[in-house]
C-alpha cells in the first residue's frame, strides 16, 4: 500500500490547483483521477485575488499569455420591463487595479497545469478512478479501481457534483434547480471589445459577453431550456446573427466558433465542507449557474484556505483537520452562494417590487461613487472593502508619523 501526506481526488482545475498549492508546503501529494478529460471550450473569470495567488504558484508567467484582461464591467439592463435599471460600469481604476482579473480559456490552462505537475517531483499522478474511501484513526484508505489501496494522511475531495469523497464521509447536500439553460460559446467581432465585459440582465437571465486576447469574447447566456437547445443546434452563422442581435451589435459583426454548449442550471452545497481527514473543494463543495465570476475564485479561496491550515504542523497532523476547515468556509461559500441566487431569481421574478428593489440598487451603485467602490472590492476579495479602509488608514497614520 502506497502512503502520502495527502491525496486529492480530482483533477480538474480546482484539483491540479490544490496539487502544486500543496505540493510547495513540502507535503507528499498524490492526485488520483482517471486519464480521460473531454475537451473543454469554456473559459473561467479571475479576479485579483485568484491571480495574485497564481503568481505565488509560478504559474502566471504560463497562463499571461491566453489571458484577456477585465478592464471595465457594465451592467445594462435588456429587459422590455415597466421598471428599468439605468447602465452601471464598474472600472477597475476606481479601485486602484489595472484589472479587476482575466478572462482564461480552460485549455491552454489545463494544458500549463499538467506541464507544471509533471515536473513536481512531490506530486504523483495516479491514472485511475477511486471507487471506496475508508476512514480510520490514522488516516483515509482509499480503493482505486484496479483493487490498488492508497493511504493518506488527508484526503481533499475535488471530484466534481457526485463527490465519491463526500459521499463516503457521509456528508449530505443541498441542491436546487432552476428554469434555464445556459448557453456557453466563444466568438469573433469585428470592433475591437477594449477590455470591456458587458452583462445584459435580461427576463430569462444574464447575457454575459467575456473579452478573451485579440477581437474574440465568451459568452454565457442564460435562457429557458428549449430556447437554449433550439439556438445551441443552428448553424454557426445563424447562432452569430442571433448573438449580434442580443449585443444590439455592440461588437459589429458576430462570428460564433464551432462548439457552442447548453446545460442546466442548477445549485448544490454540500452540508458541510470538511469532516475528520476529508475536505472538500470546488463542485464537490458548492455549485451554483456561472453568474458572477465566483466559481473557480470561491475555489481558490477553498485552496488558500486549506494551504493556511496546513502551515501548522499541529494542523497538518489532526485528525480533525475536516472540521477546522468547515469553520474556515462556511462564511464566505454561503454568502457568495446566497448572493448569485438572489441575483439570479431577482432577474426572473415579474413581481413589480422585486423589480423596484433591483432597479433602485443598481441606480445607487450608478450614482454613488464610495458604495460602488465597496461593491467592487467585495466582488474581487470577501472582505476587500474593510482591508482597503485598513490600509488606507494606516497609511494615513504613516504619513502623519512621518
Amino acid at each position: 500500500m502506497r502512503q502520502f501526506d495527502i491525496a486529492i481526488v480530482g483533477a480538474g482545475l480546482a484539483g491540479n490547483l490544490a496539487a502544486l498549492a500543496l505540493a510547495d508546503s513540502g507535503s507528499s501529494v498524490a492526485l488520483i483521477a482517471p486519464p480521460a478529460r473531454k475537451p473543454d471550450g469554456r473559459t473561467t473569470a479571475l479576479m485579483d485575488q485568484s491571480i495574485a495567488f497564481l503568481r505565488t504558484l509560478g504559474l502566471w508567467e504560463d497562463i499571461a499569455p491566453h489571458a484577456a484582461a477585465l478592464e471595465t464591467m457594465q451592467i445594462l439592463d435588456g429587459t422590455t420591463r415597466l421598471l428599468r435599471a439605468p447602465p452601471v460600469a464598474f472600472r477597475a481604476g476606481e479601485v486602484g487595479l489595472p484589472a479587476f482579473g482575466y478572462n482564461i480559456p480552460n485549455a491552454p490552462f489545463l494544458a500549463a497545469l499538467d506541464r507544471r505537475i509533471s515536473e513536481n517531483a512531490g506530486i504523483l499522478r495516479i491514472e485511475n478512478g477511486v471507487k471506496a474511501a475508508n476512514t480510520f484513526e490514522t488516516g483515509v484508505e482509499l480503493v482505486l479501481d484496479d483493487g490498488e489501496r492508497v493511504m493518506a494522511g488527508l484526503v481533499v475531495g475535488a471530484d466534481g457534483r457526485q463527490s465519491l469523497i463526500r459521499q463516503s464521509a457521509g456528508i449530505g447536500v443541498r441542491a436546487w434547480s432552476y428554469p434555464q439553460s445556459a448557453l456557453v460559446l466563444n466568438f469573433a467581432h469585428d470592433r475591437p471589445h477594449g477590455h470591456v465585459s458587458t452583462e445584459f440582465h435580461t427576463e430569462s437571465g444574464p447575457f454575459t459577453q467575456v473579452p478573451l486576447p485579440g477581437d474574440r469574447s465568451s459568452l454565457v447566456w442564460v435562457l429557458p431550456p428549449k430556447e437554449a437547445a433550439r439556438l445551441a443546434a443552428l448553424p454557426v452563422a445563424e447562432l452569430s446573427i442571433a448573438v449580434e442581435q442580443r449585443m444590439q451589435s455592440m461588437l459589429g459583426k458576430v462570428s460564433v466558433e464551432a462548439g457552442a454548449q447548453s446545460f442546466p442550471l442548477s445549485g448544490m452545497t454540500a452540508d458541510r465542507f470538511g469532516k475528520d481527514r476529508v475536505v472538500l473543494i470546488g463542485e464537490a463543495a458548492h455549485a451554483f449557474p456561472p453568474i458572477g465570476a465566483q466559481g473557480l475564485n470561491l475555489s481558490l479561496r477553498d485552496i488558500m484556505a486549506l494551504k493556511d491550515l496546513l502551515k501548522t504542523s499541529a494542523a497538518a497532523s489532526d485528525a480533525a483537520i475536516g472540521a477546522h476547515f468547515d469553520r474556515k468556509r462556511q462564511a464566505d461559500v454561503r454568502s457568495r452562494t446566497l448572493s448569485v441566487d438572489l441575483l439570479n431569481r431577482s432577474l426572473l421574478s415579474d413581481f413589480l417590487p422585486v423589480q423596484f428593489l433591483r432597479s433602485a440598487g443598481l441606480h445607487l451603485l450608478s450614482t454613488i461613487g464610495p458604495l460602488r467602490s465597496v461593491v467592487m472590492r467585495e466582488g474581487i476579495e470577501p472582505l476587500g472593502s474593510l482591508k482597503a479602509f485598513r490600509d488606507s488608514l494606516r497609511e494615513r497614520v504613516g504619513r502623519k508619523q512621518a
